[in-house]
């Protein structure tokens, strides 16, 4: 099987972005995981940008908005179709809310299946604060209903939102791990989504966790055949990084540590 990294373009938004891919690419990295711009010029330039590089893409829907579940679904469905315009693996999104009840949920995750059933590509839900893929007991009410319900695997959420490392939902966990088409390799604490930086002994057994739970995933797509699986390592800028206090400054290089994870993750995992 091979296994794409991808380099989010989350944090780089400054630079253009034929810079940010020369970058990339330099750095080692298999692809890129971001979304879509807004305005219809700017994405077919970056388009012809994709195209012109052979750059594999995870395309990211996180900007669907509404006042209601009519409004929001309409929106999904946009974002969805102006997602497809890169042609990418998949698309990540960002789906529904945390406070939709759970038929609202439903809905969200019917409209994104017969979008991709109509489209032939993969829509992957996100395993995110917030959204209704926010915790694991939340999750597992929708694995349930749903059981084709695929995700984008960033368990630092959950880690965060339960203040655990999972001990106590070993069996969604599984779920998880077997449902997953994307994996964001970010990790987190127990009282935050990443931490500050998992090059140091601090995070060392963070990191050794989180590093089991995306070795299974590996392992399981093997298992299953798959011919490609991508892996976007996904440490983020502030307010994700933590900024030392007085200066703003963040406490480590975004990229850097970036780039170590996509080195440790083909070193030891792939």
């Amino acid at each position: 099987m091979e296994v794409l990294i991808l380099a989010p373009q989350w944090g780089f938004e400054h630079l253009p972005a034929e810079e940010f891919i020369i970058k990339i690419k330099d750095a080692g990295f298999d692809g890129i995981d971001t979304w879509m711009p807004e305005d219809e010029q700017e994405r077919k330039e970056f388009v012809k940008l994709i195209e012109q590089y052979k750059l594999p893409i995870v395309s990211h829907q996180h900007q669907a908005k509404g006042n209601n579940i009519n409004e929001f679904c309409r929106s999904f469905e946009y974002y969805l179709n102006i997602s497809m315009e890169c042609n990418p693996i998949l698309i990540n999104s960002h789906s529904g809310r945390d406070y939709f009840s759970l038929d609202d949920q439903l809905r969200v995750i019917d409209v994104a299946e017969e979008f991709s059933v109509k489209n032939n590509i993969r829509v992957v839900h996100e395993t995110h604060r917030g959204r209704l893929g926010y915790s694991p007991y939340n999750a597992a009410e929708l694995f349930k209903h749903r059981p084709g319900m695929k995700i984008t695997a960033d368990l630092s959420h959950w880690v965060c939102v339960t203040e655990s490392y999972l001990e106590h939902c070993p069996d969604i966990v599984n779920e998880a791990l077997n449902r997953a088409e994307h994996m964001h390799a970010r990790v987190g604490h127990t009282q935050g989504p990443q931490v500050p930086d998992p090059r140091v002994v601090e995070w060392q057994q963070a990191t050794d966790i989180f590093m089991n739970w995306w070795e299974r995933v590996i392992d399981i797509k093997r298992q299953a055949g798959y011919k490609t699986f991508t892996i976007t390592t996904e440490f983020g800028p502030p307010p994700y990084m933590v900024k030392l206090p007085g200066t703003g400054e963040p406490i480590a290089n975004q990229f850097d540590i970036n780039c170590f994870m996509k080195d440790i993750i083909r070193n030891t995992i792939v």
